[in-house]
């Protein structure tokens, strides 16, 4: 009878994300019926596969302009030690396909906690999309919690264009960007973007249009926010790591960014 109730909730759970694997439904399962009540990792995994539940490796499919005349920053976080939210915010635009076209997604993440802070999906690559995300991430923030924050970003026109760069300097947020074209110089942005391919794009038939695509998205960001554990957090979530005030336990170890420009992430 338990089991049933385990299966249907992690139906649940996956209709919101269809792409969430094995361990963390386990974990989050574990929370939802107490640890007491769920079978161990192995067993439950055991029983996915019996159901047919254990997903298959998802198929990868198919930036931004970096050679245009605005001005291009230093990076300012090689050697950064994260050590608390707002500290260090990532920014980044990916391609998400539909039956109509490409998508693009607009999306800004704190690199402490992981939480996605602001986000836009558009039919185009105009920096006013980048920029509303911007203004979604300062809204949520706060305009009086942005101190010593860096903005971190590759050198595409969106972000260095004047309307972007002077909704920076308005909060006082210091401008960082990549200096080449290496996935780990945005390293934690370029692991949010593969997240929500690989648990939500990946496992949905190629969506109608933008419409159905942004509902899904606000769907599967909420969860990734306020559900989805993290192994690099202690297999806490997002909005948990970013909400928490003061000196914390920590369950992993503090992520660095060496100077080699290689960055020590986990996923």
């Amino acid at each position: 009878m338990r089991e049933n109730q385990w299966i249907q909730v992690a139906k649940e759970i996956r209709c919101q994300a269809p792409g969430v694997g094995s361990i963390k439904l386990h974990k989050q399962l574990s929370e939802i019926f107490g640890a007491e009540h769920m079978i161990g990792r192995d067993a439950f995994i055991k029983l996915l596969r019996k159901k047919k539940m254990v997903l298959p490796a998802p198929k990868p499919r198919h930036t931004t302009n970096s050679n245009h005349r605005f001005r291009k920053y230093k990076n300012l976080i090689k050697g950064i030690q994260l050590n608390r939210p707002n500290q260090l915010w990532v920014a980044d635009i990916t391609y998400i396909d539909t039956q109509v076209g490409f998508t693009y997604l607009h999306i800004i993440t704190d690199a402490y906690s992981r939480r996605i802070m602001g986000w836009k999906l558009a039919e185009t690559l105009k920096a006013e999309h980048t920029l509303e995300a911007l203004r979604m991430a300062i809204s949520y923030a706060g305009k009086n919690n942005l101190t010593d924050l860096i903005h971190h970003s590759d050198r595409g026109v969106q972000y260095c264009s004047t309307d972007y760069v002077n909704e920076l300097k308005t909060y006082d947020i210091n401008i960082s960007m990549t200096e080449d074209s290496k996935p780990t110089d945005n390293a934690i942005a370029e692991r949010v973007n593969g997240i929500i391919k690989q648990e939500l794009i990946y496992r949905l038939k190629l969506v109608k249009d933008i419409k159905e695509l942004e509902v899904k998205l606000s769907s599967f960001i909420e969860y990734y926010n306020i559900r989805r554990p993290h192994m690099s957090l202690g297999m806490q979530a997002p909005d948990k790591v970013y909400l928490q005030s003061g000196q914390q336990n920590r369950l992993w170890k503090p992520r660095v960014f060496k100077k080699s420009k290689q960055v020590i992430i986990q996923p």
